[in-house]
Order: C-alpha cells, then sequence, then structure tokens
C-alpha cells in the first residue's frame, strides 16, 4: 500500500515538460542536441532530467563524457513519453480544428503495398473523405508506432513481441533478384539463389529482409551494405553488385539500369501490418479492418 501511494504520488508530480526532456535526450544522446531540440539551455534541461529521476526515484540516464545513454527503465518510458507526447499533441490539435480528426499516418521501410498501395487509399478516400491518409517512409517503422510518431505501419519483417503493439499477417509477396540491365541473368525469366552465387551481394540496411542466411552455408556469396534505398539502386545498376528484394518492392522503385527477375527457389516474404494496442487516431480500427478486407493473407 505505501509503495502504491509513492508511485501515485510520484505520477502525480510529472509533467509533460518532463516527458519532452526525456523524448528529447533519448532521441539526441546528448544533452547539448536535446536541449537545441527543446530550444532551452543545457542547465535548464539537466535540472529537469534530474527532477524527473527523483520524483520517479529510478536512474533514466547514465552519463558519460561524451554521450547519454537510457537505462533500461528510461528507454521503457522513452517510448511510452513519445506516444503519450503524440496523443497530447493529437487532442490539442482535434480540439483547436473542432471535430475533424488529424490523417492516419501510415509508415513504412521501403514499399507499402507494392501494387496494392494506391488501391487500399481510393478505397479508403471512398469510404473516408474526412479522414485523409498521410503514407511516409521511415528507417523503423514498428518503432514509429511504438513512440506514436505512427498510426499504422507495415512491416516485411516479423513484429517484435510487445504488448504495446498489435500485429496481423497480410500477404506473401514472391522475393525478386534485381541484377544490372546488361547481365547476363537478365536475359532469364526467373533465376535461382545459386545463380548469384560467386558475385557480391548488395544489402540495404533498413530493408533488412535480406540477409546472408537465405543460402545455404556451403553457397552464400559475399555481401556488403548501404545506407538506404537510393545507394541500393544505384549500386546494382552500376554493375558493383546483384540484390534480393521482394515483389512490392520492385513494383514501387522501379530502375531503368535494373532488371527484377522472379528468384524460383526463396521463400516468400509476409507483409504485416502493425498498430498499437491501444490506439491514439479513432479511425485505426477502421483503417485494419479495411486492410485485412483488402488483403488477405
Amino acid at each position: 500500500m505505501l509503495f502504491r501511494r509513492h508511485l501515485c504520488s510520484a505520477i502525480m508530480n510529472v509533467e509533460l515538460r518532463h516527458l519532452r526532456a526525456l523524448a528529447a535526450i533519448g532521441d539526441e544522446s546528448t544533452i547539448t542536441g536535446a536541449a537545441l531540440a527543446l530550444h532551452m539551455s543545457q542547465p535548464a534541461l539537466s535540472r529537469t532530467l534530474e527532477q524527473l529521476e527523483s520524483r520517479l526515484g529510478t536512474r533514466l540516464v547514465e552519463r558519460t563524457t561524451r554521450r547519454l545513454t537510457l537505462t533500461e527503465a528510461g528507454r521503457r518510458l522513452w517510448e511510452h513519453a513519445h506516444r503519450i507526447l503524440g496523443q497530447v499533441d493529437t487532442a490539442l490539435a482535434e480540439a483547436v480544428a473542432g471535430t475533424q480528426p488529424r490523417s492516419i499516418r501510415v509508415a513504412f521501410a521501403w514499399s507499402a503495398l507494392g501494387s496494392h498501395t494506391v488501391p487500399l487509399l481510393r478505397a479508403w478516400r471512398d469510404r473516408h473523405p474526412d479522414i485523409p491518409v498521410h503514407v511516409r517512409r521511415v528507417d523503423d517503422p514498428e518503432a514509429a508506432v511504438r513512440r506514436g510518431g505512427a498510426d499504422v505501419a507495415f512491416l516485411r519483417t516479423d513484429p517484435t513481441p510487445d504488448p504495446s503493439l498489435a500485429s496481423c499477417s497480410l500477404i506473401r509477396e514472391q522475393r525478386m533478384a534485381a541484377v544490372p540491365e546488361e547481365h547476363p541473368l537478365a536475359r532469364r525469366s526467373a533465376v535461382r539463389l545459386a545463380d548469384l552465387v560467386g558475385q557480391p551481394v548488395v544489402l540495404c540496411s533498413t530493408a533488412s529482409t535480406t540477409r546472408a542466411d537465405l543460402w545455404p552455408d556451403a553457397q552464400r556469396p559475399p555481401t556488403f551494405q548501404v545506407p538506404g534505398v537510393d545507394e541500393w539502386l544505384t549500386t546494382i545498376a552500376t554493375g558493383e553488385a546483384v540484390g534480393v528484394t521482394t515483389a512490392g518492392i520492385s513494383y514501387n522503385h522501379p530502375h531503368p539500369g535494373i532488371r527484377y527477375l522472379p528468384l524460383s527457389d526463396a521463400a516468400p516474404v509476409t507483409v504485416y501490418l502493425v498498430w498499437p494496442s491501444s490506439p491514439a487516431h479513432p479511425a485505426t480500427d477502421a483503417f485494419r479492418r479495411l486492410v485485412q478486407r483488402q488483403l488477405v493473407a
């Protein structure tokens, strides 16, 4: 009972400015960067963080001479803080704008739903013309949902087990090989994984659908990483490497210097929809239901 009273008192004493401070510190990893992001002085930000830690009775940040690192408790609260602040900002924006809800924010890493994207968005607009959908690319769409930066996300990797998130599988996309248009394989109608062995395979750090273990141990090609889709496409088009992706991504990223070919012996990739267990946007469930009606795994 005493612990509950202490916890309740701590929660009552936590203010939005404390959560904004922790959110910025976790994002920037330095007091200097966080203070600049919040337009406040470094001493004032340090005092705000100390207040938060004192009121909660736990350390949230490990301090070193160069960087700040969130503790496990700090990391959990940092993610909740983004979601809470997003919900507050949404509520205030809707209060100012009246009853008109904000747009539904949809996040994806490389491609939303490939050829299914436009029909889905048109179907939503026909049914809910008063609620726009804002689709944007982010490096980590699952984290964007967890932190409140997106209302739903499309993933091509298995969702992380997390009680704050819900998910469902949608479709299974065929894997595709991406080769330079002058490559000998470009004349084929399809290829096998073994056809790519013996030449470098470029991986994209934000796609995460292809790793070296896609090939058997004895037949793994040399691989290297690039940071984004533009670098991935350029590396293949200039003949430095070949790549492996999915049908949805090949649809969304055609390139005059690249030929996409079906990989006949590679397992397909499952596309997932992820959303908060407690959605911030009132139309999240309606969007989820439409997605599931349009695309069934």
